[in-house]
């Protein structure tokens, strides 16, 4: 195939085509490098790795494999208790801070009392859409159920009765 190819007749039709463009050859000659030389100098600026290898992975345990039911169940009410220690101990902290608040602003002339019950209200009502939220989502939940429930009873007596 190699042997057909002779590069004298590819410098033949350049030289034509270099005399049919005329006296502005040597614009499209420039504006050519200058596409050619741009499109390498951003080639050139881009930065690109390979792609990093998969993390080695190495698994902790904490807790013995083989714990019994007893084991699971009496670390989880240890770790309840924690919990509700520091839910207490944080709910102690609120109430401080809160009373930290109220008394500076009574030392401001602010009415504490009037913005206690505001914010109370405002949490109150907040409370209360996310409850109708939970609520409404659980009967959306228990009406597809109910549907799916319908569907399956009704099609093993359809196709019973074939």
């Amino acid at each position: 195939m190699w042997r057909d190819v002779k590069p004298t007749g590819m410098f033949a039709d350049f030289r034509e085509v270099w005399r049919q463009a005329g006296h502005n050859r040597w614009r499209f000659a420039a504006v050519a490098g200058a596409c050619t030389f741009g499109i390498f100098y951003v080639m050139v600026q881009q930065e690109a790795s390979a792609p990093h290898l998969p993390p080695e992975v190495t698994y902790i345990t904490v807790l013995p494999e083989h714990r019994s039911d007893a084991e699971i169940m009496a670390s989880n009410i240890e770790n309840q208790k924690r919990k509700e220690a520091l839910a207490l101990e944080r709910a102690r902290r609120d109430a401080e801070v809160r009373e930290l608040y109220k008394m500076l602003g009574r030392w401001g002339g602010m009415d504490v009392e009037k913005i206690a019950r505001e914010a109370d209200a405002e949490a109150a009502a907040e409370e209360k859409a996310r409850l109708e939220e939970i609520r409404q989502r659980r009967e959306e939940a228990n009406a597809a159920l109910a549907a799916q429930n319908t569907n399956e009873a009704a099609a093993p007596s359809s196709s019973s009765s074939e």
